[in-house]
């Protein structure tokens, strides 16, 4: 070709956690990887989610032949819903995270009009110029892919999140020789996932956590709680194998764990013996010490299965003195506080609490990779250039250096969202350089909908506050005991009512709220912010069709 330039785009992930989308553009051809979301941070009031924004794509829309997508996570598919109302084009991903992409377009009403179609890992498939390679990989969810896509510039590898690990629980280890074969094609560029480059050493394999799990299966004489992140596949599938081990059944907990087991039964990455999993209306007549309840909520989130049963308000979870409860996960950074919140709430229960790896074994591992695992996929492949994506600023510069100390890549480039590296091939040799910059920034979700591109929090925080107003419940609790002091209160600014009843109204909804929850809850001021919230929230929106920002303001007495 006259003009044989390719352009890396990053979109989104390179500069943060999540939101993570690439493009590759060459001639006539634009390739989409992954289109992830972002949780907002603190300060994003009333923002459920974050995305990227893809003014670049949908300027260039006939050009984009698809997005591919490397596996199921949020932060690599949670944007797709938002990114194909604008840009309908092809999906392709492997047959688990196509699943977990149907729900998802199924939820939004997209799915009808969605084409989703199954790549397989060591079969090629193509898009415009591009020729891709799904390689499996390891990772904390299965079904996972690197992507290695031949140019007509050369061969650019995406790794995608992957650790190194040869005896994964579903069978599937990670393909060493693919990638020594493309090391001895040779790679043109490696894009790499940042996430634990900070950590030392190689990252346990899924199976390192069977020893000591299976001491607390062993040692727990009532209930066992289990509680993982719900895309924990092999996680699931290890409590289970223990479970039907040491004699226990099994119930699943919260919606979110229960679709995850679902259509891991459906693809056989988990196949419980007849008769293992139970209905969670069958737990009141399972004896304590043949029971094991995969619950959902790790991270302490105030309206999950967990945290409801932490304080007594689930129907089917009830948690007593004796009962283990086992938290087998990290804490994500920012949810500090609410998982130790739950903690404290199962501790006042007099339950036993296992939340951390400790000097006894591991009941957590990570997903990514760690240093020597970094340094092993740089030198078997033996790439030209290194880009370093997935991550804080911080861990993209950690990136660079260390991919610099391995003396392999000829030059090694740290990018941002936005950057536009070209690489251009003139004769036999290849030129990479940042040429320019495209649009980039994020796009905050707000109830299922797409608001502005939010450049400054401030600005969004006026505009909410400015449109519809803020709402205030006020409401004194005794901490010692629990009890509301006096009727609560409502404070407006900026909100005007049609409906003179509207307030009195609403008092009453934050006064049924406090009566249905039990004294435990009320104790615990992120949970009952969260249910006032909840509950006026709707209460508005169908009444008056406003959408204030809901402030609850607990007087501690």
């Amino acid at each position: 070709m006259a003009n044989e330039k390719l352009q890396i785009i990053p979109l989104g992930g390179l500069g943060e956690f999540g939101m993570n989308c690439l493009a590759l553009h060459f001639g006539n051809d634009i390739l989409v990887i992954d289109a992830g979301l972002m949780f907002p941070e603190e300060e994003l009031l009333g923002v459920d989610i974050v995305v990227p924004d893809i003014s670049y794509l949908i300027e260039n829309r006939s050009k984009v032949r698809g997005i591919v997508l490397t596996h199921g996570h949020e932060d690599h598919i949670g944007g797709l819903p938002w990114i194909l109302s604008e840009l309908n084009v092809p999906v392709y991903g492997t047959e688990f995270t196509l699943a977990y992409v149907e729900g998802k377009l199924e939820e939004h009403r997209l799915l009808d009009d969605a084409e989703l179609i199954e790549i397989l890992p060591g079969r090629r498939f193509s898009l415009g110029v591009f020729s891709i390679l799904p390689i499996r990989v390891t990772h904390s969810l299965v079904d996972c892919v690197s992507l290695a896509i031949h140019t007509p510039v050369g061969i650019v590898l995406h790794t995608g999140d992957f650790k190194i690990d040869l005896s994964s629980p579903d069978g599937h280890p990670f393909d060493l020789q693919a990638f020594a074969d493309l090391g001895k094609q040779g790679v043109l560029v490696l894009l790499q996932d940042s996430t634990n480059v900070d950590r030392t050493g190689f990252t346990p394999g899924e199976k390192a956590v069977i020893p000591r799990l299976d001491d607390i299966f062993g040692a727990a004489k009532k209930r066992l709680f289990f509680s993982c992140f719900s895309s924990s596949i092999h996680r699931i599938r290890i409590a289970m194998d223990l479970a039907h081990k040491h004699g226990r059944k099994v119930a699943l907990i919260g919606r979110s764990i229960d679709n995850s087991t679902e259509i891991a039964q459906d693809l056989g990455y988990i196949d419980p013996p007849p008769g293992l999993i139970i209905h969670p209306n069958q737990i009141k007549d399972t004896p304590a010490s043949k029971l094991c309840v995969l619950i959902s909520g790790t991270q302490g989130e105030p309206m999950s299965a967990l945290s409801r049963a932490a304080v007594d308000n689930h129907r089917f979870a009830k948690i007593e003195a004796g009962d283990t409860v086992l938290l087998s996960s990290r804490v994500i950074p920012g949810n500090e506080k609410a998982i130790y919140r739950v903690i404290d709430h199962l501790e006042r229960r007099d339950a036993r609490v296992i939340h951390d790896d400790g000097t006894h074994g591991l009941i957590h591992v990570s997903g990514h990779g760690s240093q020597e695992e970094l340094r092993m996929m740089i030198n078997l492949v033996r790439p030209r250039f290194f880009i370093p994506v997935h991550g804080d600023y911080r861990h993209l510069k950690r990136h660079v250096e260390l991919a610099a100390a391995t003396g392999v890549p000829e030059k090694v480039i740290l990018l941002e969202d936005g950057d536009v590296l070209t690489l251009e091939r003139t004769h036999d040799s290849v030129h990479a350089e940042k040429t320019g910059r495209v649009t980039t920034g994020r796009v905050c979700i707000d109830n299922n909908s797409t608001a502005d591109v939010v450049e400054d929090t401030i600005i969004r925080d006026r505009k909410h506050l400015g449109e519809d107003g803020v709402f205030l419940p006020i409401i004194a609790i005794n901490k010692r005991t629990g009890q509301v002091e006096g009727a609560p209160e409502i404070t407006t600014r900026g909100f005007a009512a049609d409906d003179p009843d509207l307030l009195r109204n609403a008092r009453d909804i934050v006064a049924r709220t406090l009566d249905q929850s039990s004294d435990e809850e009320r104790k615990d001021y992120g949970v009952m912010k969260d249910k006032i919230r909840g509950d006026l929230k709707r209460f508005i929106q169908k009444n008056a069709n406003r959408r204030p920002l809901i402030m609850p303001i607990i007087l501690e007495l």
